[in-house]
């Protein structure tokens, strides 16, 4: 009886504890996916600071740099930590079960103690054979020899099972042992990042000094940027309501006479007629939204979307259109997703292409050259061209907005989380 209860003990315990080893698992490999995620943004960051840094003055791109690259080392430090919390975990599991086993050990030693001391105070004088003849009949003999296999099988089951377990104590111990290396690397790691981060606070801070020693230049230079940055607006604003009139004029034209006059409706002005092939590729669109590639592989965004006050020159506001993407020297342009060229233009000596998809325009500003051409049919991650550099500077960046016919979008929100 005492052996059922201590069986079914052991089941349960077992039990519990793969499923708390695999979750464990499950968490741990999440955590350093994105612990090795952070760690890559913090190297391709500080490859962009040290191209920035060439300049020797404090510069804006520096500035967003640097709290971005804070903004990483803090978030590697918290997924540090829930790591090193997870191991505590493991660490405290593989204790319990190590417990659990060595109590587990203990009886089974005392019960092969038990069995073995009971042969031994039972031995006769008189051998097996003797023993098994002087059974009064063949019944008490066949009774006799299968006693005496199934007390040999059962010592030799407990031999086995008590070689297991303590080989089970071993595994665990080995494991144990194994987490708690792992967690001084990672303490190691943990400190290290800490001083990093202490540096990056103090370059950040330097750097804001010298920011606002030259707030007034950098104020007329933002503001000069700014009004650029306006005209080229409307100028893409106006690009795109001719893209609109273009097409619905074109998908008129191949109508029949009953359905040209629908063409003059009020939607035609504002939204781009779509032919059954371009619907399926816009509702695609759509439902990649927030999974679309980057139009570069490697890049930081260091200003967002929307109209807000410059986080270093507060003095000026400014409103963007789409996001600006700090990138590495000759980084290639890609499409966001299959679509036709509609568009490729000059502005104010900035180079730009249009790619339609269906009824959504994403635009690619702030291109040094350009691999394609209007009317060409191209394909998500395509090779578009390469990003130019940013004017009065030597970093290079790269200006990507999404609309909606006319309406524009935050490009943060379809493509990809990095």
């Amino acid at each position: 009886m005492r052996q059922k209860v201590y069986a079914i003990l052991g089941c349960i315990g077992l039990i519990i504890f793969l499923f708390s080893v695999t979750s464990a698992q499950k968490s741990s490999s999440q955590l350093k996916n994105n612990k090795k995620k952070i760690e890559q943004d913090i190297l391709q960051t500080q490859k962009l600071l040290n191209e920035t840094k060439k300049n020797k003055n404090a510069t804006l791109q520096q500035a967003a740099l640097l709290r971005k690259q804070i903004a990483n080392r803090e978030n590697l430090i918290y997924e540090i930590n829930n790591e090193l919390y997870e191991m505590e975990l493991e660490m405290d599991a593989n204790e319990e079960t190590i417990k659990e086993l060595d109590k587990k050990l203990e009886y089974m030693k005392t019960d092969y103690s038990r069995i073995v001391y009971m042969a031994y105070k039972n031995r006769r004088s008189t051998d097996k054979l003797t023993f098994l003849l002087s059974a009064k009949n063949f019944n008490q003999m066949y009774q006799r020899i299968k006693y005496y296999t199934l007390f040999s099988l059962k010592v030799k089951d407990q031999v086995q099972e008590i070689e297991q377990v303590q080989n089970e104590i071993k595994q665990s111990n080995n494991e144990l042992t194994a987490i708690k290396e792992g967690k001084v690397v990672l303490l190691d790691g943990k400190e290290k990042e800490l001083r990093q981060l202490e540096i990056d606070r103090k370059a950040k801070n330097a750097t804001a000094n010298q920011l606002k020693k030259k707030e007034n230049q950098l104020a007329n230079e933002l503001k000069k940027k700014e009004k650029k940055r306006r005209e080229l607006d409307l100028a893409i604003k106006k690009a795109i309501e001719q893209e609109i009139m273009a097409a619905n004029a074109k998908r008129n034209a191949n109508k029949s006479g009953s359905n040209k006059s629908s063409g003059s409706s009020k939607g035609t002005s504002t939204e781009i007629l779509l032919t059954p092939e371009e619907k399926i590729i816009s509702t695609n669109f759509q439902n990649n939204k927030g999974l679309l590639p980057w139009p570069v592989a490697k890049g930081r965004t260091i200003v967002e979307y929307g109209k807000r006050p410059h986080p270093d020159v507060p003095s000026v506001t400014i409103d963007n259109k789409g996001i600006d993407i700090l990138v590495e020297a000759n980084e290639p342009v890609r499409a966001v997703f299959n679509g036709v060229v509609t568009a490729t233009l000059d502005l104010m000596g900035s180079k730009v292409v249009m790619i339609r998809h269906g009824e959504y325009i994403t635009v690619y500003q702030n291109l040094a050259t350009v691999t394609v051409k209007k009317g060409d049919n191209v394909k998500s991650k395509q090779n578009i061209g390469t990003v130019a550099k940013t004017s009065g500077s030597s970093t290079y960046e790269l200006h990507f907005e999404v609309w909606k016919n006319k309406v524009n979008l935050n490009p943060s929100s379809w493509i990809a989380s990095r």
